[in-house]
């Protein structure tokens, strides 16, 4: 009897029930469809009534910031899944160390200018 009830279906069954019973007990206290409040059409602005919102957002510093995530991120899921030869240390980090040092340093100097 306790290898059937900890079998995949039954549990899945127990659980859907339980999830079930749940949904009815607290659809009490759901919102009702009927009953809408004022104001639902209007966009929320922190409390404060809707106004034009005329700003552009500008993209242009958010590839700098993806580049640099990518590089850094990449670079270091490959340094950690590199075998290692000698006492812990392989010639591919330095490699990619250089490669991410090398790439961060033409990111930021790009920024500069």
């Amino acid at each position: 009897m306790d290898k059937l009830l900890q079998s995949a279906p039954v549990v899945f069954i127990m659980l859907l029930l339980v999830a079930w019973l749940l949904s009815r007990v607290l659809s009490v206290l759901a919102f009702r469809v009927g009953k809408k409040p004022g104001g639902e059409g209007k966009a929320y602005a922190c409390g404060e009534d809707n106004y034009d919102n005329s700003a552009q957002p500008d993209y242009s510093t958010f590839f700098a910031f993806a580049f640099f995530f990518t590089l850094a991120h990449v670079a270091t899921l490959v340094m950690t899944t590199v075998p290692t030869l000698v006492a812990g240390v392989s010639a591919v980090i330095f490699v990619y160390i250089l490669a991410v040092a090398a790439g961060l340093y033409v990111l930021l100097r790009r920024q500069q200018e």
